[in-house]
């Protein structure tokens, strides 16, 4: 063997190797660098052989010169993006007298963009990046992974047979500022359906889809305060029973507290000191009495918060009944919990308000307490959809939105074996 053939032997193993190309019909011939638009590209020279006629499978062809495609293929270093220069033969079968030109697995008909570098668009919008960067790393156009990511299925798989046994309501603000529905299994955590809106109408819509032994499949239904799911959760589900969020309940209890606590302050008294900088202090669950707090005088936490509710017989009822409501949700002791609602001491409007409504949402207020079931996953959930969107500076369309929310949680499926590397 001479020295020009054992080069050309080696650039062919080469090329092979470096690719990763196992396809039979594509044979390599050289490759070489040169510069387009002021940057280093590796280009490979490569023949596609039609072995045998695609409609009749005769190998007796005729063959009538190339086509060259030139294929962008997935590179380990972004600064010198590989091209494989593909010469499809055309040929004609001289039994069926029909033409026809090589095709590969490489790449798709039509396409200059190979397979294996859409599988590495897709398997990267998976992660939280921007499509900027997950362009410009594949050497692509941001049009070309919107491609990718619009050949995604843009749907949950809906089977409307079986509905989980503890579902989780809840929206989030998406597309547009608007507010979209989510819905989440309470046990696996894992998403039953995001809609484009909350309305009633299409939630009734949508769940009245489901056969009637998968809503009565349906024991309990999570979701904050709000009056608008409960009518929807009764109508649809005959044997749920509804669980207020615990966090809900508690927010909105120190909501009014810190309302009543600043509406009683007044700026020329040294109450207004103690309830106005250690603000955090009421807060807490536990105060901590080894600790100082440094005002003026060397107070204890638990001496600076007895002695800032001093200064109102409402804000100390409000504050005690704060403190007796949270540890009544921990030890699950709803009997408690439904004295504290039905309480009449002097605590302010705004906490008597509060009261009013644990009292009209009693029974699901005391499942909170009972029931191990919160909306706790589907806040985390919300915060990883806040991510996705803040990555992205916003979206304008929802299908991509909710596509891209479920790719990054790899709950994706393919309408066709071959859907996702066709169009893009």
């Amino acid at each position: 063997m001479n020295l020009r053939n054992h080069s050309s032997l080696h650039k062919l193993f080469y090329s092979l190797f470096d690719l990763d190309i196992k396809e039979k019909n594509i044979v390599f011939k050289d490759y070489f660098y040169k510069m387009i638009q002021m940057k280093k590209h590796k280009i490979y020279e490569a023949e596609l052989i039609q072995p045998a006629c695609p409609y009749c499978g005769s190998l007796a062809l005729l063959h009538n010169g190339h086509l060259v495609t030139n294929i962008r293929y997935l590179t380990a270093n972004a600064s010198h993006p590989a091209t494989i220069r593909l010469a499809k033969q055309r040929v004609r079968c001289r039994d069926c007298s029909r033409w026809s030109m090589a095709q590969s697995e490489l790449a798709s008909k039509y396409c200059s963009i190979s397979n294996a570098s859409k599988l590495k668009i897709l398997s990267a919008l998976t992660e939280d990046r921007s499509m900027t960067s997950i362009a410009r790393e594949n050497n692509v156009s941001i049009n070309t992974v919107q491609r990718v990511l619009g050949n995604c299925s843009h749907r949950f798989i809906d089977s409307y047979e079986y509905l989980p046994a503890h579902l989780a309501f809840d929206e989030f603000k998406g597309v547009d500022r608007q507010l979209h529905f989510i819905c989440l299994d309470g046990d696996n955590h894992q998403v039953v359906q995001i809609l484009r809106t909350r309305y009633k109408k299409t939630l009734l819509k949508y769940f009245g889809r489901f056969s009637p032994q998968a809503r009565a499949n349906v024991r309990t239904v999570t979701m904050d305060l709000s009056f608008y799911y409960q009518d929807i959760v009764r109508a649809c589900f005959p044997n749920v029973q509804i669980v207020i969020d615990r966090f809900h309940m508690i927010q909105m209890l120190t909501r009014s507290f810190n309302s009543l606590r600043v509406k009683v302050m007044n700026k020329r008294s040294r109450q207004y000191q103690l309830l106005k900088f250690p603000w955090k202090l009421y807060l807490m669950e536990k105060i901590h009495p080894r600790y100082n707090w440094h005002y003026k005088d060397c107070l204890t936490q638990a001496q600076v918060v007895m002695e800032g509710i001093s200064a109102n017989t409402a804000l100390e009822n409000s504050y005690n009944l704060m403190q007796s409501f949270i540890q009544a949700i921990q030890t699950n002791n709803t009997q408690e919990l439904k004295s504290l609602i039905t309480s009449k001491d002097s605590i302010g409007t705004l906490m008597h308000k509060t009261l009013l409504t644990f009292k009209y949402n009693l029974k699901a207020v005391l499942n909170g307490a009972a029931l191990p079931y919160s909306n706790g996953c589907l806040e985390g959930f919300n915060r990883k959809i806040k991510q996705i969107e803040r990555t992205a500076f916003g979206y304008s369309n929802f299908i991509n939105l909710l596509t891209r929310i479920r790719l990054e949680e790899n709950q994706y499926t393919e309408k066709e074996p071959n859907s996702l590397l066709m169009t893009a």
